[in-house]
């Protein structure tokens, strides 16, 4: 389920597309662990702050330690807002903190992929999601998981493959017939990979509604409409009657060397005359009057 998302810690990736967007998700999720209590940070590069925080309460909005990236990228203004070590240094400076779990949502991870070398990424990303620390940074109390958005249409296969063997849990956004899905793959240590589709909707208020899935009816064609037999108007029989099979089994060939057929180009038959062939050497045929095939048992 999806609830189970937030059960454990790790790099939880939030693949979505053009067609199923999964910022809603993700800001979703980041609600649910601010009611639990834990400690969120989000890290925003794509939209606005208010934008990311439009359609919270004010509890769940108190509760959030919001990194804006998006105002201000590359501090150009030189207002000392952004974080000296830039986004990275700022994913680091998350983890200074006592409290016994924290929440890290990444809109997106797409952005910084954008404009960091994958690998320093990954190596950061690997670093928070397993709970190890920098050198001059206390490594957290409790768990550490984050959630980072990605627009998979946007990268190759490289990018894509080396953040998915990160991550611990994968959740790919789909849907069908106006109705969303996500694909769940749970990896855990010494077990093998879980594979779960979960259908839902998400509220205004950014509440998960589950839900069981498109009615039959609308998948399946109904019970009451006929079957039609391919096979009613051909022109042309499928099977064999008894007779056809015996006149097809007692039929020769033209390409089959039978015995009668054998017999009957050796012995002309009634009525027939017979052929011989009259051979006059020339003058300057040169005769050998050895046997060419004595050496042979003919």
């Amino acid at each position: 389920m999806l609830e189970s998302l937030l059960a454990i810690g790790g790099l939880v990736l939030l693949r979505d597309s053009v067609e199923w967007e999964g910022r809603s998700l993700l800001k979703a999720l980041v609600k649910k662990s601010a009611l639990s209590g834990e400690q969120v940070h989000v890290l925003g590069c794509e939209v606005s702050e208010e934008e990311f925080r439009e359609g919270f309460e004010s509890d769940v909005n108190s509760r959030l330690i919001y990194h804006d990236l998006f105002r201000d990228p590359l501090n150009w203004s030189k207002t000392g807002e952004a974080h000296p070590g830039g986004p990275l240094g700022a994913l680091r400076a998350m983890c200074r903190t006592d409290s016994c779990s924290i929440t890290i949502a990444v809109d997106s991870l797409s952005w910084l992929l954008l404009h960091l070398p994958c690998t320093e990424l990954c190596q950061t990303l690997h670093v928070l999601s397993h709970g190890n620390s920098y050198p001059g940074v206390n490594p957290p109390v409790g768990q550490v998981r984050v959630l980072g958005l990605l627009h998979e249409e946007l990268h190759g296969q490289g990018p894509l493959g080396a953040l998915s063997s990160l991550a611990q849990t994968e959740v790919t956004m789909d849907g069908k017939m106006g109705q969303a899905s996500v694909h769940i793959l749970y990896r855990r240590p010494q077990q093998r990979p879980a594979y779960q589709t979960q259908w839902f909707s998400i509220l205004p208020d950014f509440n998960l509604d589950l839900q069981e899935g498109p009615l039959e009816s609308q998948q399946q064609p109904s019970s009451h409409v006929p079957l039609v037999d391919p096979t009613t108007h051909l022109t042309f029989n499928l099977h064999l009657s008894k007779k056809e099979r015996e006149a097809k089994d007692n039929l020769t060939l033209p390409f089959q060397f039978s015995s009668e057929k054998q017999q009957a180009l050796l012995r002309p038959g009634p009525g027939q005359s017979s052929s011989h062939i009259f051979y006059e050497p020339d003058v300057y045929d040169d005769l050998d009057q050895e046997d060419p095939d004595e050496d042979l048992d003919i």
